[in-house]
């Protein structure tokens, strides 16, 4: 669940506190909808390809760090020029790894394939205090 609302806002840049709960996926992923309205208008607009692959991509990686590493506890956008940045923190050292080979059979683990094929460019960093930073960054006007 999100606490409370935006912790720094400025015209495109928004920092949200995350805690653990039910529904915390979605929250982000409205979080990131509302952001992507503001800041692109009707190209930001949901049902457009670039926005559903914006938000696919919410949901993989709060998903991922829930399931790999602990609770989500930072989201972070930023609107740059034609694109959306995207930064999920939490408190797990371990980089994202592919479990092998992508199989499109698998009930599970599209994760990393989907940030590899749908993100303009992707990656992580450690954090200072520890955990990491998962990134991603979308063309929304392409």
């Amino acid at each position: 669940m999100v606490r409370g609302e935006e912790t720094t806002s400025t015209r495109r840049s928004l920092r949200y506190e995350l805690a653990e709960g039910p529904g915390l996926v979605a929250q982000c992923r409205d979080l990131t909808q509302r952001a992507l309205a503001a800041w692109f208008g009707d190209a930001g607009a949901r049902g457009r390809e670039p926005v559903e692959d914006v938000l696919l991509l919410v949901s993989e990686v709060v998903t991922n760090a829930r399931k790999h590493g602990t609770a989500p506890y930072e989201l972070c956008l930023e609107g740059r020029g034609r694109a959306l940045w995207v930064q999920v923190g939490d408190s797990s050292p371990r980089p994202p790894a592919p479990h092998g080979p992508h199989r499109a059979g698998r009930p599970s683990g599209h994760g990393l394939y989907l940030l590899q094929r749908l993100a303009a460019h992707w990656g992580s960093v450690s954090r200072d205090r520890g955990g990491k930073t998962v990134w991603f960054e979308v063309d929304v006007l392409r």
